[in-house]
């Protein structure tokens, strides 16, 4: 058996993308084209009897475009703003989408301390699960509009991770604007080669995280190398791959080998409030 044939049996996937791959780049305006396949995408993994969760951001840039700014605000109370603006736009679209292919969507807006506190963690876990149980497509990103930097996770790739985690998701698929994680910088190295497997995170896999991003994201490959770390070591295999091909997302899970796959195992010290709380991912 192929290494990677075991992702065609992945029963709950949750689905992380960024704001940068939901916006034309020169513009920063939503690409309509690009949401609606997504959503297609997603609606044909339900319609094969599995569970779907999204996690998407673009709260705040969708905002802030809809304000005229041409790039992300750099206040509190600007990102706040823009966030209450444009979650609603945003959840308005995916629910719109997702009803023409005959699939329900629902909101779930989280923040940090929600999950470092024990019963409103079980709160929001319960209801994501009871979600995915009436069929329901959870679409979950962080609460902006009352996130300060002291409750706040700082980017969608740990809360897809966490998101995972909460469901007993098997597989975690994160949609970047790379090819996987590459031993160098592919943009500035053309010898940097692309890594197909991890099977453990070692200091040398950390390492090769480098710092980046857009005019509209916040993310990085750090911050995807410490979402898998949350995600294996709780049990869920964790993908990345192209957002700008989203056919990708089939393709992987008919176990073809493109993105960087990180293998899941368990960890019997695994404790998601330690986690968060002490931010052992990062370590």
């Amino acid at each position: 058996m192929d290494r990677r044939d075991f992702l065609k049996n992945k029963k709950r996937i949750v689905i992380k993308i960024g704001s940068s791959s939901l916006m034309h780049e020169e513009t920063g305006e939503i690409d309509f084209i690009k949401v609606e396949k997504l959503v297609r995408i997603l609606s044909d993994i339900k319609n094969q009897g599995k569970d779907v969760l999204l996690v998407s951001s673009g709260a705040i840039a969708v905002g802030s475009k809809s304000l005229g700014f041409k790039r992300r605000p750099e206040t509190l109370t600007m990102k706040q703003a823009c966030a209450a603006l444009g979650q609603g736009e945003l959840m308005m679209l995916y629910q719109k989408l997702f009803r023409e292919y005959n699939h329900l969507a629902a909101q779930v807006l989280l923040t940090f301390d929600v999950i470092t506190n024990d019963e409103r963690r079980r709160n929001a876990m319960n209801t994501l699960i009871q979600l995915l149980d009436l069929d329901i497509i959870p679409v979950v990103n962080e609460n902006d509009t009352v996130a300060t930097e002291e409750i706040e996770f700082g980017d969608n790739d740990t809360l897809s991770a966490i998101c995972a985690c909460l469901t007993n998701a098997d597989l975690l698929i994160v949609l970047s604007d790379i090819d996987g994680l590459f031993t160098d910088d592919p943009g500035k190295n053309k010898d940097a080669k692309r890594i197909p497997i991890v099977e453990r995170i070692t200091p040398e896999i950390c390492a090769m995280g480098k710092g980046a991003g857009s005019g509209y994201g916040t993310g990085g490959m750090a911050t995807k190398i410490a979402a898998a770390k949350i995600a294996t070591d709780s049990g869920t295999d964790m993908a990345i791959i192209n957002s700008k091909n989203l056919d990708l997302i089939s393709q992987l899970l008919n176990g073809d080998d493109i993105g960087t796959l990180f293998l899941a195992h368990d960890d019997p010290d695994f404790d998601v409030t330690d986690y968060i709380v002490h931010k052992k991912y990062l370590e």
